[in-house]
């Protein structure tokens, strides 16, 4: 009895559950992961905010990111070439993919003048993706490969470092109407953009009725950004723009890395590397600016998304990994490319040229997906010339040396004198120098292939055993023929520089992954990486000499014994701390070990005194601009009140109304042989004009030297055209008046005081809508 009592007994309470442990790391781990993300996203609207954007622009702004870019192209990319394992390298490659598809968008609406539509146009492709069955899985991460959480937060310091480099750029150049100086390719690019929300066919906006032909895909970009939001074009060019698209680059570059290395540190290494850094000059008088992104130049920074993502397909296509339907991918790519910058294309073309060259002499057959790659590359370039070459491009021309004419060192002696002229073999001071005068020059390019030793290093991956691997040959390649181009090439306003700044960061990629096959004890390389930082911190900057070929010469040795002292140092710290911590390998053979460790040294030296250099240049930025501009009109200052004239123009003007200035230069007043490139007129005004500045016309290019004169002060490309348009203003007539409205459909007036002379009876021909300042803006009756 007893013992079926015991039976029914109330049972002792459970014990109570005890939390899983993993489940809490994991949720952890997690939240971890997701906080620097967070703080990213809360320093990007804020640096808007900081820097005069209205609240609402940047919600808007926002929200066309994500939704018109991030959405659709994550979702396409996953589709097209499969997830990447984790939700950060999928929104960064998706991104990039985004930025592909837009200009799809844009370019039909553009084509059938349906802008209205545009920012609609991802709605049917995320339709289709949230109802077609097989689609769908695309909405989901996808088989996963975790990113250690050490990468999450060197990542979002990296992206904040370049949001901190942005920030240093808009500072410096208010948003208008502001007394300013505004850098005159700003002024440029803001035409085109503006030129680019109308159809097609577009025109040149400086001169109605000339086709615009010029790689003009960055202004696109924000044209359509422009349209999708309602923000003001100024704003988009001058704040939004830039940052996101040097944050996807840093992504995608980080994410080419890891898939070469197999490493996750790799990618942030990579990303800083790329985005941040900078020739290690070891502060010589004798130093080489070049960072990959570029505030003054949009179409070189929004390349690189572009062309980092196609370098990557462009590595599996050489690996001999089947790529689906990823193959339309690399043509697509190829044009969207050619059209943004016209030297983004060939370095890597060069890249794919020497890995079929190098895959074809080891296996002694012909590599048919290397020879596909590179016709899927030929073929958008062609397409590309026919379509955007020009302002510029067409101006190139062979000859050895010619970067010297970017050098003090050179300008200053053998090339002193010079002036503007650009043709022959060899520039012109060089051709007459003498023995020493080469010397010189070799000295100078040897000092530039040393300082750009961050983006070359990587190269030495060719001498191991990854020889067998197309990608390093692909990628050396590229690298080749970017410094070959800045070399061997000629540009007046020495634009063969961009041959190099576009393969920057294939340079980066390289060099990231020479290191992680070194295989550094982590001691060796932060040991190593700390010293490059020293090098650059606390060396004292190198004084300027007196501007003589042996003053050079001076600093020259002082500067190459600098730099050998960098390297040779970094080379011992990394073998003595590896001896100290005994690392040596049971198969290593300890001499070749310890060379190893000494390339691991001079490589984790070479990439951190290069970042650092990038870093301190853009705190320096913040710690210097001003908050807010001066209000000082300089003759080549254009005035807040000039500004706010030109954007009641736009805001009160029909999109296709034509208007007639008689402001062409800068500083305002027109003189002869004036620098033609004032570009506010049509760049904030919004209006393509009778003609407003002529410098980078293709015909002020073509005759740059042309009586001693550089292409910007060039007469004229259409005399009649620009008499008839200065008659207007000086002596207007209604016989011209009528064969303005007749010829280019004008039917407004922007005259400037300080440009030149205004003859009152103007006011008796036209209707005078505004007078601001020295601006008096006319309706044609």
């Amino acid at each position: 009895m007893a013992d079926s009592l015991a039976l029914v007994e109330p049972a002792a309470p459970a014990p109570a559950p005890q939390p899983d442990r993993r489940t809490a790391r994991s949720i952890g781990s997690a939240v971890a992961a997701v906080l620097p993300w967070a703080v990213l996203l809360a320093a990007l609207p804020a640096a808007w905010w900081y820097t005069d954007v209205p609240a609402g622009d940047v919600l808007r702004y926002a929200a066309y990111w994500s939704l018109a870019l991030l959405l659709p192209g994550t979702l396409v990319h996953r589709a097209v070439r499969g997830g990447r394992g984790n939700l950060p390298e999928d929104l960064g490659y998706g991104a990039a993919t985004g930025l592909l598809l837009e200009l799809g968008a844009w370019i039909v609406a553009a084509a059938t003048g349906q802008q209205h539509l545009l920012r609609w146009w991802p709605v049917p492709l995320v339709l289709a993706f949230a109802v077609v069955p097989r689609l769908r899985r695309n909405w989901r991460v996808g088989p996963r490969r975790p990113l250690p959480l050490a990468w999450h937060w060197s990542m979002a310091a990296v992206l904040l470092l370049v949001l901190l480099w942005a920030v240093a750029q808009w500072r410096l150049v208010p948003l208008p109407p502001v007394n300013h100086t505004y850098y005159q390719d700003l002024l440029y690019h803001l035409s085109l953009v503006q030129e680019l929300t109308r159809d097609l066919p577009f025109q040149l906006p400086q001169m109605a009725g000339e086709p615009l032909r010029y790689h003009y895909l960055s202004d696109a970009h924000m044209a359509a950004g422009s349209m999708i939001t309602g923000i003001p074009p100024a704003t988009v060019l001058l704040r939004l723009w830039l940052a996101p698209v040097a944050i996807i680059t840093v992504l995608v570059t980080a994410g080419l890395a890891r898939d070469l290395s197999g490493r996750g540190w790799a990618g942030p290494l990579a990303g800083a590397a790329a985005g941040l850094g900078m020739p290690v000059a070891v502060n010589s008088a004798i130093a080489d600016g070049a960072f990959a992104f570029s505030f003054s130049s949009p179409s070189q920074t929004y390349v690189l998304p572009l062309l980092v993502l196609l370098g990557g397909i462009c590595v599996d296509a050489v690996r001999g990994r089947p790529l689906g339907v990823a193959w339309a991918l690399l043509p697509a790519l190829g044009l969207a490319c050619a059209g943004s910058k016209s030297s983004a294309l060939p370095p890597l073309i060069a890249g794919v040229g020497v890995a079929l060259l190098a895959t074809w002499w080891q296996r002694r057959r012909v590599p048919w997906p290397v020879l596909a790659t590179l016709l899927c590359l030929v073929a958008p370039m062609g397409v590309g010339y026919l379509l955007f070459a020009g302002g510029g491009a067409g101006t190139l021309s062979p000859q050895a040396f010619a970067f010297l004419h970017a050098m003090p060192q050179y300008r200053e002696t053998i090339g002193a004198g010079a002036g503007v002229r650009g043709g022959g073999l060899l520039p012109f001071g060089l051709a007459r120098a003498g023995a020493a005068g080469w010397l010189l020059t070799f000295a100078l390019l040897g000092w530039w292939l040393l300082v750009q030793l961050p983006r070359l290093i990587g190269m030495l991956i060719l001498t191991g055993p990854r020889r067998a691997d197309p990608a390093p040959w692909l990628l050396s390649g590229a690298i080749l023929a970017g410094a070959g181009g800045i070399w061997t090439l000629h540009h007046p306003s020495l634009s063969q520089v961009y041959f190099w700044l576009d393969v920057l960061p294939f340079g980066a990629v390289l060099s990231v992954w020479l290191l992680t096959l070194v295989r550094p004890s982590w001691p060796v390389a932060v040991c190593a990486a700390l010293l490059g930082v020293a090098s650059y911190l606390v060396v004292p900057l190198m004084a300027r000499p007196a501007a003589t070929m042996a003053g050079w010469a001076g600093v020259l040795g002082r500067s190459y014994l600098r730099l050998a002292v960098l390297l040779l140092l970094a080379a011992l710290i990394a073998v003595g701390v590896h001896a100290l911590l005994g690392r040596r390998r049971p198969d290593g053979g300890g001499r070749r070990r310890l060379v190893a460790v000494a390339l691991a040294g001079i490589t984790a030296a070479l990439l951190s005194a290069s970042v650092a250099r990038g870093v301190d240049g853009a705190v320096r930025y913040v710690q210097v601009a001003p908050g807010r501009p001066a209000s000082v009109a300089l003759p080549s200052t254009v005035t807040a009140a000039e500004m706010r004239a030109a954007l009641w123009l736009d805001e009160h003007s029909a999109d296709d109304d034509v208007v007639a200035t008689n402001v062409h230069c800068r500083p305002v007043p027109t003189t002869a042989h004036c620098d033609a490139r004032a570009y506010w007129v049509t760049g904030l005004g919004g209006h393509r004009t009778v003609i407003e500045s002529w410098g980078y016309t293709d015909a002020a290019l073509a005759a740059n030297g042309r009586r001693g004169l550089g292409y910007v002060r060039q007469d004229p490309p259409d005399p009649d055209r620009f008499a008839l348009n200065e008659r207007i203003f000086r002596s207007p007539t209604a016989a011209d008046l009528d064969r303005l409205r007749a010829e280019y459909r004008v039917r407004w007036l922007f005259a400037d005081t300080r440009a030149g002379a205004v003859s009152p009876e103007l006011a008796g021909l036209a209707h005078v809508r505004l007078v601001s300042g020295s601006v008096i803006v006319y309706e044609l009756r």
